[in-house]
């Protein structure tokens, strides 16, 4: 298990001064990036072997959104790696040690200059200690809308969305996401399935399925196939 201890931060916080969801999500992405910092396998490490960690999916539930000021711990857990796949969990917990919130990642190393797939260094899979998976809701991978959709605004990728490999970062899909969530619905539970690389100056046309229960967006191109799918499931 690694983990770090932190504290809400106001710039981190949404008009109800709690956590975003995305905060939470950028906490998590940030607990591995220093796990793997921390063990000399990150990303200036794989990057000179034209290798990077790129997310297939994230699965968080959220009990609560800790407030501005709350201290918090954020832990993450790798409990399977095999072939190009590495799977992970992350936690972040309260003072009182009580989970707030969970996730589940499915990773896929990639060559970047053929975009395929490329086999899990030797020496990444010897740093990591596997461990037990958390005990979670495991859900599918696959996000499949069963209802009529709507076109939403479109979006046009500028450079505050890219990442260090210079494509849209998986949180900014979220964030995307998040601006067709009704008024007033809160997310209990987030689900993204990634399929392509958006780049700066691509446009986004997002198709946005509405249920009682959740709301998807799906981030397509032009052609209308998906970048990213989020699925938002209402919490009280």
């Amino acid at each position: 298990m690694y983990g770090f201890g932190s504290r809400i931060r106001y710039s981190e916080v949404d008009e109800t001064q709690r956590l975003s969801l995305v905060g939470i999500l950028n906490y998590f992405q940030d607990c591995s990036t220093f796990q793997s910092d921390d063990l000399d396998i990150g990303m200036d490490y794989l990057k000179a072997m034209d290798l990077a960690w790129v997310l297939n999916c994230w699965q968080i539930d959220v009990a609560r959104y800790p407030h501005e000021g709350e201290r918090v711990r954020i832990e993450t857990v790798p409990y399977r790696c095999q072939s190009f796949l590495g799977y992970r969990n992350y936690a972040m917990y309260d003072e009182t040690g009580k989970r707030i919130a969970v996730a589940n990642t499915i990773w896929t190393m990639l060559n970047m200059t053929t975009g395929k797939p490329a086999d899990i260094p030797e020496k990444v899979l010897n740093a990591y200690d596997m461990e037990e998976k958390l005990d979670m809701d495991y859900l599918p991978r696959k996000i499949r809308p069963d209802t009529q959709g709507e076109q939403g605004r479109e979006i046009i990728v500028s450079r505050h969305h890219l990442d260090a490999n210079h494509h849209v970062n998986n949180g900014m899909y979220v964030s995307m996401a998040m601006d067709f969530l009704p008024e007033g619905k809160k997310v209990a539970r987030l689900r993204t399935e990634y399929k392509a690389q958006a780049k700066l100056g691509n446009r986004i046309l997002p198709m946005l399925y509405y249920t009682a229960e959740n709301c998807i967006v799906s981030l397509n191109d032009e052609h209308n196939n998906p970048y990213a799918v989020v699925d938002l499931i209402y919490g009280e």
